[in-house]
């Protein structure tokens, strides 16, 4: 495998609906699964904030996340601070297991690699703690808030063959460029209002 962009599987192809193998240490060290890494890194980059490995291809508990400060500093600075988005370098996790979470849920619009045509309000749990390996084979867990909480359970929702389509109200969906055009500058208080309009749901 070299370090060359992979092609990104789209809905509809069976390995989306696959729960994804998790991986011993050994498999974790070994070069094939180090090149599958820095190939999965490589086909991320400039695309979106998140990859998981069903996604080009591989049924395997891999998910990759990248937030740029390029992707965020387009957004307003009240903007950053109300989805509670900031940058995240580029990290592994590797079978990744949601160990607790609070109850508050937040709304906003979702798009996937995987899924081409469009864009849904989807409601994430705003706090959550994952156990996970990282590149190396070690054990890690973290917490996260806002934007990270989100990414992470969009990609974890992957390795188990979730798609972000299968928690999000299709009343809500819209095209990309609709999203692109109206949308990605809202606030909480009008993704709240559309939500609501939509589903008859004042609250989630």
């Amino acid at each position: 495998m070299t370090n060359q962009a992979l092609d990104i599987v789209q809905m509809g192809q069976p390995i989306l609906r696959e729960k994804a193998r998790s991986l011993t240490v050994a498999e974790i060290q070994s070069p094939k699964i180090q090149a599958l890494i820095q190939a999965m890194r490589t086909t991320l980059h400039g695309k979106g904030v998140g990859l998981a490995a069903p996604q080009v291809g591989y049924s395997l508990q891999i998910a990759v996340i990248e937030d740029l400060p390029e992707y965020i500093n387009l957004l307003p600075i009240e903007i950053q601070k109300e989805r509670e988005r900031y940058p995240i370098p580029f990290q592994v996790f590797i079978n990744p297991q949601i160990i607790a979470m609070d109850t508050t849920k937040e709304l906003f619009f979702e798009a996937c690699l995987s899924i081409g045509t469009g864009a849904r309000i989807t409601p994430r749990i705003h706090r959550i703690t994952v156990e996970f390996f990282n590149e190396r084979g070690e054990k890690q867990k973290i917490t996260a808030e806002g934007w990270f909480a989100r990414i992470l359970q969009h990609e974890i929702g992957h390795l188990n063959g979730t798609l972000f389509i299968d928690v999000a109200d299709p009343r809500t969906e819209i095209t990309l460029s609709e999203y692109k055009e109206k949308w990605i500058f809202a606030n909480k208080a009008r993704i709240q209002q559309y939500y609501y309009e939509k589903t008859g749901h004042e609250k989630i």
